[in-house]
């Protein structure tokens, strides 16, 4: 089990950020055009929207977020999903250079902090390595931060419900919550925080990690 500081530091967080965002990049810049258009587990994202989407906060202004909230009539989660389609619309070329273009970037969407990017880079990259059958390491204290995130997040608000049971990382120095014990790596524990237990599940099986406890959250 790995033991090391309960928080990362501002500069070691930016910096696993900068290391997701060229790894994703290299990624798919590899991809053939129909894996472009592989679904994902993502809702109804094909790897480009992920993909794109993960482009977006780092690259917009303020007022191009306004005029997005305006065009999505103040329904956040819909200027999410809108702003990310149409950003997939460009040649997928253009997806990973924009992604590279952000490398080094500290700009944030608004009422967010640096531990967004890192959870959205985090799980997104997992959402678009597990669609295409990839396995895609996750720095456990990295995933251990993120996952502190979704456990502590008030607002924005949390669009996931927090199962009901007592989560062990079997990797890292981590356990949260109460009630019938999950037990795995802490990758697959934020996985299942995020709304996604049947990949929580894939994730540990690809990495050879065990993967006890029920999987769905309540």
């Amino acid at each position: 089990m790995i033991t090391v500081g309960a928080v990362l530091d501002t500069d070691e967080l930016w910096r696993i950020v900068d290391q997701e965002r060229t790894s994703l990049a290299d990624l798919l810049e590899g991809l053939s055009p129909e894996e472009w258009e592989t679904p994902t587990r993502c809702g109804d994202w094909r790897v480009r929207d992920v993909a794109a989407h993960l482009t977006i906060a780092a690259r917009f202004t303020y007022g191009q977020v306004v005029r997005e909230m305006v065009r999505a009539r103040g329904n956040w989660n819909r200027m999410i999903r809108d702003s990310a389609v149409r950003e997939a619309a460009l040649p997928a070329a253009e997806i990973v250079a924009n992604l590279r273009s952000i490398v080094g970037s500290r700009r944030l969407a608004p009422t967010t902090s640096p531990h967004e990017p890192l959870l959205d880079l985090l799980v997104h990259g997992q959402d678009i390595a597990l669609a295409l059958g990839r396995t895609r390491a996750m720095p456990p204290a990295a995933a251990r931060d993120a996952a502190d995130r979704v456990w502590t997040m008030r607002f924005p608000p949390r669009p996931w419900p927090l199962p009901k049971a007592r989560l062990v990382a079997t990797d890292i120095d981590w356990t949260r919550g109460a009630g019938q014990e999950i037990r795995g790596p802490v990758g697959a524990l934020l996985l299942l925080l995020t709304g996604r237990p049947e990949a929580a599940r894939e994730w540990a099986e690809r990495t050879g990690e065990p993967w006890t406890g029920a999987a769905t959250p309540r």
